[in-house]
């Protein structure tokens, strides 16, 4: 049986922890409840506890939790791969993309989309060929490439980190977005303002807030039983 005020307890418990050791407020991170692969009974609990920042990695679960869901007051994330051929039921039906990492996604983004979307780079810091994500000496010359699209802003970076028990690694993975994403930040592009850090899910969100994140992505810790 899943109790999911409990585990929101436990959640907020660790995550101020964080928050203290980094000096940060709890207003500086936005908690993106992972709903894939949960049912909408459980999805209506979170929104209960107070998250309205929902996340799909697959289109077919995105429409199917809207349409039981709704989208009031609710905003929705993709982090998952999204297929090219998939964008025109994805793209318009969402806040955020946390997972552009190529030019080809752009372009499709770009000819579907309504309204200016807002996405993070995908990037692939520890190099695993198992991860999606665009080189970390790609990342500038991509987003010269996206001045071309104005229907693209990019609002940070994103990146997983490995699994792996070797929290001085994950930590490195972390810092070193940090790192990149300053360095974008710093041309202050109107179409990358890049000043958001997506990283940090359930294993290792800890980690991530005290090494700057700006969006976590929690799923297993709010709905394990």
């Amino acid at each position: 049986m899943v109790n999911v005020h409990e585990n929101v307890l436990q959640f907020e418990k660790k995550l101020n922890e964080s928050l203290e050791k980094a000096h940060r407020e709890r207003s500086s991170v936005e908690v993106v409840a992972v709903t894939k692969n949960v049912s909408a009974e459980l999805t209506k609990a979170i929104l209960q506890e107070g998250f309205h920042q929902l996340a799909e990695n697959r289109p077919e679960g995105l429409i199917e939790k809207q349409e039981i869901i709704g989208k009031e007051k609710i905003t929705w994330h993709f982090i998952g791969n999204l297929q090219t051929r998939k964008v025109k039921s994805v793209i318009n039906q969402i806040d955020y993309l946390h997972s552009l990492d190529r030019l080809s996604l752009a372009k499709e983004i770009e000819k579907r989309a309504e309204t200016i979307i807002s996405c993070f780079l995908q990037v692939n810091v520890s190099g695993e060929m198992s991860k999606s994500g665009i080189k970390p000496d790609e990342i500038e010359e991509f987003i010269q490439q996206l001045a071309d699209y104005p229907k693209i802003k990019i609002i940070g970076l994103m990146t997983m980190a490995p699994l792996t028990d070797d929290k001085t690694r994950i930590r490195h993975i972390f810092a070193t977005l940090k790192e990149y994403q300053q360095k974008i930040a710093e041309k202050a592009l109107s179409y990358a303002p890049c000043t958001e850090l997506s990283m940090g899910m359930s294993g290792d969100f800890q980690i991530a807030v005290e090494e700057g994140a700006t969006f976590i992505r929690v799923g297993t810790t709010l709905f394990k039983e």
